[in-house]
C-alpha cells in the first residue's frame, strides 16, 4: 500500500508539473522568449519520462527525472533573480530571454490583470519594428507574476524531486530482493536435469 501510494503522490506531481509547464510555455510563445520555451520544452520531456518511469516500474528513469528536477530547481531560481534585477541583472539591458534577438518582454507586460496600454505615437525611442508603450494600472506588475510563476515550479518540482528518490528507492529495493531470492537476473537459470534411476532387483528361479 505504500509503494502504491507513493507512485500515486509522483504521479499526480507529474501531472500537475505537466499542466503547470504548458501553461507557462503557451504564455511564453505569445511572449516570443525564446530561451524560457527551450527550457520548457526540456522540462515537459522529463516530466513524461518521469511519469513512465513510474508506471513501468523504472528506477533509472525516475534517477534520470531527479537530476533534470534539480536544474529546472535551478534555472527557475535564475528567471526570479532576472524579473527582481538581483545583482548585475537588469531587464532594461539584457535581453536573456529572447538570445539577445528582440526587445520583446514578458507577455505579461502589456496584458496583466488591469493594465492599460497606450501607444506613444512619432516616438524616436523605438528601434525599427518596435513600437513605445506606457502601462499604467496593472493590479500586479509583470516582474511578480513571473517570479510567482517561477516560485510554483520550484515548489512542484521540490515535492517531485523527494517522491522521485523515495520511489527510486523503492523500486531499487524491489529489485535487490528478488534477486536475493533467486531472480533469473542474478542466477542463470538452469533447466533440471532428469535423472533416471534403475533398480537392479534379483532374479529368483526355480529347479
Amino acid at each position: 500500500m505504500g509503494r502504491c501510494n507513493g507512485r500515486c503522490t509522483l504521479v499526480g506531481f507529474c501531472c500537475l508539473q505537466l499542466i503547470a509547464a504548458l501553461e507557462r510555455q503557451i504564455f511564453d510563445f505569445l511572449g516570443y522568449q525564446w530561451v524560457p520555451i527551450l527550457a520548457n520544452f526540456l522540462h515537459i520531456m522529463a516530466v513524461i519520462l518521469g511519469i513512465f518511469g513510474t508506471i513501468q516500474y523504472r528506477s533509472k528513469y525516475l534517477i534520470m527525472y531527479a537530476v533534470w528536477l534539480v536544474l529546472w530547481v535551478g534555472w527557475n531560481a535564475f528567471i526570479i533573480c532576472f524579473y527582481l534585477e538581483v545583482g548585475h541583472l537588469s531587464q532594461d539591458r539584457d535581453f536573456i530571454m529572447t538570445f539577445n534577438t528582440s526587445l520583446h518582454r514578458s507577455w505579461w507586460m502589456e496584458n496583466g490583470p488591469g493594465c492599460l496600454v497606450t501607444p506613444v505615437m512619432n516616438s524616436n525611442l523605438a528601434p525599427e519594428d518596435h513600437h513605445v508603450i506606457t502601462v499604467t494600472g496593472c493590479l500586479l506588475d509583470y516582474q511578480y507574476i513571473e517570479v510567482v510563476s517561477s516560485a510554483m515550479q520550484i515548489f512542484l518540482a521540490l515535492f517531485g524531486f523527494v517522491y522521485a528518490c523515495y520511489v527510486s528507492k523503492v523500486f531499487m529495493e524491489e529489485e535487490d530482493s528478488f534477486d536475493f531470492i533467486g531472480g533469473f537476473d542474478s542466477y542463470g537459470y538452469q533447466a533440471p536435469q532428469k535423472t533416471s534411476h534403475l533398480q537392479l532387483q534379483p532374479l529368483y528361479t526355480s529347479g
